[in-house]
């Protein structure tokens, strides 16, 4: 009966395995289907001034898009970018709960498959009067940032196409892509930047928090410092104290703790990071710890 057990332990870890590297499959779509899907659940915000703008996507974490993104939204905006605020979930049908049960544990919607609400929303930025389609930054908060990553490590043509289950992708769906903004991003199991790296040669701004228990912290940035980048490695800034979603106010995790001193410190983050874009600065990559005022 033992031996039994074992063996049928052992499948079960197998099975587990095939299915984690398999990554889930999911019904394949048109880039303006997947559009049309998005657009209605999306929030846009838009500077001041003139345009055409550089324009912002915001992809939020496994939770779902939360009220707290609008506040990073607002910072962007002051600073001169028109932002786009996904939601993934509303036209999957994805609820909180079934979020957290399902996207959170890696049963559902894997980074590389969500790099398709990205590609999709930079094509349709593309096509706006109002938006520079030259200058387009991704910022993704933890599965948001593994969704940006993995979208900045897929190849052009059928590696795109069958990891997002997508038809019709532009020659280069990242074509426009200025920046990189992730914050607590997941390098774990399943990410496919952690093992290719990245292939556009962007700058990319990481946000790392010290007491980060749920994606890591000294660990993910030592990953984070050895991914492959085509030139500069990525700008890693640590955040003393810090908990994963320690910028969300509304956050129900014992594992995780709203604060507000860091989270502004965040926030004038995003917003350097945006404006030297706009300038046309590139950050310079190092390893910065940073504490709350």
């Amino acid at each position: 009966m033992r031996n039994l057990f074992v063996r049928l332990a052992a499948a079960i870890a197998i099975s587990v395995a095939a299915l984690m590297a398999a990554g889930p499959a999911l019904a394949r779509e048109t880039v303006q289907q997947r559009i049309d899907a998005l657009l209605p659940g999306a929030d846009l915000l838009m500077p001041e001034g003139k345009g055409p703008f550089p324009v912002a996507i915001q992809l939020h974490g496994c939770g779902g898009k939360g009220d707290f993104q609008l506040g990073w939204a607002e910072v962007a905006r002051k600073a001169g970018w028109a932002v786009i605020v996904v939601d993934s979930y509303k036209h999957r049908n994805i609820s909180r709960l079934q979020a957290y049960a399902t996207v959170c544990t890696g049963m559902h919607l894997w980074g590389r498959d969500r790099a398709g609400d990205l590609y999709a929303m930079m094509e349709w930025v593309r096509g706006q009067g109002w938006a520079d389609p030259n200058r387009i930054v991704a910022a993704g908060w933890s599965h948001g940032g593994w969704t940006t990553l993995d979208a900045m490590s897929l190849t052009p043509g059928a590696d795109m196409a069958n990891s997002t289950r997508l038809d019709g992708l532009a020659e280069d769906p990242m074509k426009g892509l200025v920046g990189a903004f992730v914050v607590y991003p997941y390098c774990g199991i399943g990410c496919v930047a952690a093992e290719r790296g990245t292939r556009v040669d962007v700058p990319v701004r990481a946000l790392v928090g010290t007491a980060d228990v749920v994606v890591g912290n000294t660990g993910l940035a030592k990953t984070l410092q050895k991914m492959k980048t085509p030139k500069s490695a990525i700008d890693i800034t640590m955040l003393e104290g810090a908990t994963h979603a320690f910028d969300e106010p509304k956050a129900r995790d014992l594992r995780v703790k709203y604060d507000p001193s860091l989270t502004e410190r965040a926030h004038e983050l995003y917003a350097d990071f945006l404006k030297g874009l706009a300038a046309g600065a590139s950050p310079v990559a190092t390893v910065t710890a940073v504490a709350a005022r």
